[in-house]
């Protein structure tokens, strides 16, 4: 079963992630902030990790930079969430280390299409 770790600071957004997730059969846990999130990625890292771009505690730039440099850290597929429309945004992030992106607000389908071009779903 693959597992995805999902990071964000709202518990709504959390749960309706989970909740997609669960329908396509993953294992799923979840961070509320960078630093829980490097914590639960040192535990076990994920398969995959969707982050937030806010975090309370730094963006996901430097969650990225991290994650990445965790033993394994180069694994996990990286799905950023953002309400930012603005291309050079998603560019920089993309060039940051993540490898997919989905905007917000999203439902099911606008979300589980990252994943299936990931090879996913």
């Amino acid at each position: 079963m693959k597992h995805c770790l999902v990071v964000d600071d709202s518990s709504s957004i959390r749960k309706v992630a989970r909740r997609i997730l669960d329908s396509i059969d993953f294992r799923t846990t979840e961070a509320e902030t960078r630093a829980e999130a490097l914590e639960r990625c040192r535990d076990e890292m994920p398969d995959c990790v969707v982050v937030d771009w806010h975090m309370p505690d730094g963006d996901a730039l430097a969650f990225l930079a991290k994650l990445r440099s965790l033993p394994g850290g180069d694994r996990p597929k990286i799905m950023y969430l953002t309400s930012e429309n603005d291309e050079m945004h998603v560019a920089r992030a993309l060039r940051s280390g993540a490898d997919l992106h989905v905007m917000k607000p999203f439902d099911r389908d606008s979300f589980l299409r990252p994943f299936a071009a990931a090879g996913f779903a």
